[in-house]
């Protein structure tokens, strides 16, 4: 790349997720600034960390053209479906689950990259397969099923919020795609017979409370309901301008769980109030409307599809994650992209961030 490409790169996603992870690493300061995470390391140093193995990871993504990821689509599907299968038999267990696979204080969650892994994968079939009058059943039968399979190895493990994501990523894409008529159809009826069997047998017990507690948070308040109730008590008290840095009683007092996480959102929103929140959400909107015009500009279908998934992939974690924390949808456990501690999902948001980055320069890549 010359200096005249390099001037008129396009940085405008990368500068957007320095600043929401600038973001997300002070609140995660605030959050967790007595805590550590393990070696010394408090969590907000650790973050710092997998954000720069993360940005090597991703300068080395951008240095080839994007094309080059449609070779190899299926061998990392299939690599990270191996990781997937590994991860419940040797992984590490935490809390009744393994979601972590790794040696020596090292740990990745294969779960995170399947996420990538799947709408490569996606990109690269409906590339491959070109129909023209609409995808029938048995057009699908082959992508629902190289989906399906790593979405239960996932729920095997168990965490439910990252296989939702996966499913919600995918049918996403289908919507992107011309469907026969007939078949749309048949599926909608398919998944809404199937909603109340995979509601009874699928979902473990604890699962099953958890939607019954979104219903009714008071139902069960020192048990399934209390992380929903004291989010919105975190959230409430941020009032329009926020309590002020590290002045957050909610997360300081240890009264909300999972705040270096699930919940970081409530934090933020009780320490700089509605006023913080609409910062944060007008950069996310800022992504989205640039992220959706690389995916329009795009003049290959492999481009537009791949574009889109991971478009759909940082959407659905945005919506999800300030859904439940806000108490409009149930609690599943996803993180928000760059605010969220954890390593894993830091590197697969970086690499999206990357591939989006290299769709928008396909013009400057070799």
């Amino acid at each position: 790349m010359d200096e005249e490409q390099f001037k008129k790169f396009d940085w405008s996603l990368i500068f957007i997720c320095i600043f929401i992870f600038a973001a997300g690493v002070t609140n995660l300061y605030s959050a967790t600034y007595t805590e550590f995470v393990g070696h010394g390391l408090r969590f907000w140093q650790s973050q710092l960390i997998w954000f720069g193995i993360g940005s090597a990871v991703s300068v080395v993504i951008m240095l080839v053209h994007y094309k080059m990821l449609s070779r190899v689509a299926y061998p990392i599907y299939f690599a990270n479906l191996i990781l997937l299968g590994l991860t419940l038999v040797v992984g590490k267990a935490t809390l009744g689950s393994r979601r972590w696979i790794g040696a020596a204080g090292f740990y990745i969650q294969p779960s995170e990259f399947m996420k990538l892994s799947a709408v490569l994968a996606m990109a690269k079939y409906f590339e491959t397969e070109r129909v023209t009058s609409g995808y029938k059943l048995r057009e699908l039968l082959l992508p629902a099923t190289m989906i399906l399979v790593p979405v239960g190895l996932i729920i095997m493990q168990p965490d439910l919020g990252t296989a939702m994501i996966v499913m919600l990523t995918f049918i996403s894409m289908m919507l992107f795609i011309k469907i026969d008529r007939q078949s749309l159809i048949i599926i909608l009826v398919v998944f809404g017979t199937a909603a109340y069997p995979v509601y009874r047998f699928g979902l473990k017990p604890y699962q099953r409370q958890r939607l019954v507690s979104f219903m009714n948070p008071m139902s069960d308040a020192k048990g399934s309901g209390y992380n929903a109730i004291q989010s919105m008590i975190a959230i409430g008290s941020g009032q329009f301008s926020g309590k002020g840095f590290k002045k957050g009683t909610q997360s300081q007092l240890n009264f909300l769980p999972e705040h270096h996480t699930d919940f970081i959102f409530a934090v933020f929103s009780e320490e700089w109030g509605f006023l913080g929140d609409l910062v944060l959400l007008a950069l996310y909107i800022f992504f989205f409307v640039k992220s959706l015009n690389i995916a329009y500009v795009s003049h290959d279908k492999f481009g537009t599809l791949l574009a889109l998934g991971i478009i759909m992939i940082f959407f659905w974690h945005v919506f999800v994650n300030m859904g439940m924390v806000c108490g409009i949808l149930p609690i599943v456990g996803v993180p928000l992209p760059f605010i969220s501690y954890g390593g894993s999902s830091l590197i697969t948001s970086l690499i999206g961030i990357a591939v989006l980055t290299n769709i928008s320069n396909k013009r400057f890549m070799f």
